[in-house]
Order: structure tokens, then C-alpha cells, then sequence
């Protein structure tokens, strides 16, 4: 007679927190200016400003949008002051930056509304390998906001978990 396999992990008190659990669906896009600018360097006022006049806003409709100038070009804040306020009417958020910047934003607004009682005074791991591009900075807000309630933190998988916290 075969023995039984016992899931010992399901049957613990540890609370897995998988940061793909709270990823924000929705298109991302990057709206890189370097095109808008003389030579890809010079800001010109007047032809940027008619850029953005005449640019298909529509297209950004329910996205989360980085804007960025991939050259080395000094780029004034009204600048993406104006395109932002191109984007509002459509873009569900926007950074300046990178995709990356872009990701670590939402996580930070997710991340500084949740609700932590869930863990409070368990053992949690946050759970490492993602599919999605969670980016390095939402695993480290996630440890910020739950080490303070947990009785201890673990990254990675339950079978493979590396130390972080362990409360006093």
C-alpha cells in the first residue's frame, strides 16, 4: 500500500504573497520624444507644441504611458507637463521615465493600499519567480510594508525559501 502524500506547505500557517497576484492589467506604452525634438537634441517650443496639438492622443485610451527621450537631450519639465496634460483624458497613469519606472509606480501606489492584516503575525514568503515584468523595486516596497506585521519574511519558493526577517 502506497503512503499518502501530505502537502505539508498547504497544510502550514505560511502565507504566500505573489506580487503577480496585484499586477494592473492594461496596455503599457512608451512615448519616447526623441522624434519631436531638431536633430533629436533641441527642444523647439513651437513645433513641439504643434506635435503635440496634432498627435493621436486616442491611442493612449485606457493605457499606462512612460514618457521618455531616449537621446541626450535636455528636456525642460513643461515639456511633459503639456504632454501630460495631452494624456489625461485617456491614460489611466503616467511617468516620466522607463517601462521599468513606469511598472515600480504602479506597484507603489498598489502596494501603499494594501491591506497587511491578512499576515499579521504569520509567516509570509513572497514568492520570487514571476511571469509578468514585476519590477525589483515592488519586492522591496513589499517587504516594507509587510515585515512590520509578520512573524517572520522568506523570499522565493516554499521549497526553497531564503531567510529575510524573523520577528524578535
Amino acid at each position: 500500500m502506497a503512503e499518502e502524500i501530505v502537502n505539508r506547505v498547504a497544510q502550514s500557517k505560511l502565507q504566500v504573497f505573489d506580487l503577480e497576484d496585484y499586477y494592473p492589467v492594461g496596455k503599457r506604452a512608451i512615448l519616447d520624444i526623441k522624434d519631436w525634438l531638431w536633430e533629436e537634441l533641441i527642444l523647439k517650443e513651437k513645433e513641439f507644441r504643434s506635435l503635440a496639438d496634432t498627435h493621436d492622443w486616442e491611442q493612449y485610451k485606457d493605457a499606462y504611458v512612460a514618457l521618455n527621450c531616449s537621446t541626450d537631450a535636455i528636456i525642460p519639465g513643461w515639456a511633459y507637463m503639456l504632454l501630460v496634460s495631452k494624456l489625461q483624458p485617456y491614460a489611466k497613469q503616467v511617468v516620466v521615465g522607463t517601462l521599468e519606472d513606469l511598472e515600480t509606480s504602479l506597484y507603489q501606489s498598489i502596494l501603499s493600499n494594501l491591506d497587511v492584516s491578512p499576515f499579521q503575525d504569520k509567516p509570509v514568503i513572497i514568492k520570487g519567480c514571476s511571469h509578468k515584468p514585476v519590477p525589483q523595486n515592488a519586492y522591496l516596497q513589499a517587504m516594507l510594508k509587510i515585515q512590520p506585521v509578520a512573524k517572520s519574511v522568506m523570499y522565493g519558493e516554499a521549497c526553497s525559501a531564503v531567510p529575510l526577517y524573523k520577528k524578535k
